[in-house]
């Protein structure tokens, strides 16, 4: 199975609404590793590396978050490949 790392911004209503806790919680889920960071932007920023269909998983679930967020925009780019252990926020 091939292996990919992707990071996205996410944009909205995400900060204060617990989207990076219910981030960390769904990647683990789908056994992704990576991190979830608000930016002073307002944005949150999401580093996902796992296999392909989990990390995709975790994408389309960012277009939706925690039920308390309101998601405007997703931008997703590809990354090279990292060794991270386990999902953080910070």
């Amino acid at each position: 199975m091939s292996k990919v790392c992707r990071k996205a911004l996410v944009e909205g209503r995400v900060q204060g609404v617990w989207f990076r806790a219910s981030t960390m919680e769904r990647a683990e889920q789908l056994g992704v590793t990576g991190w979830a960071q608000n930016r002073p932007d307002g944005r949150v920023e999401v580093m996902m590396c796992g296999e392909v269909t989990a990390v995709e998983l975790l994408c389309e679930w960012l277009h939706e978050g925690p039920p308390m967020a309101v998601v405007n925009k997703v931008q997703v780019e590809e990354c090279g490949m990292q060794s991270i252990n386990g999902f953080t926020t910070g």
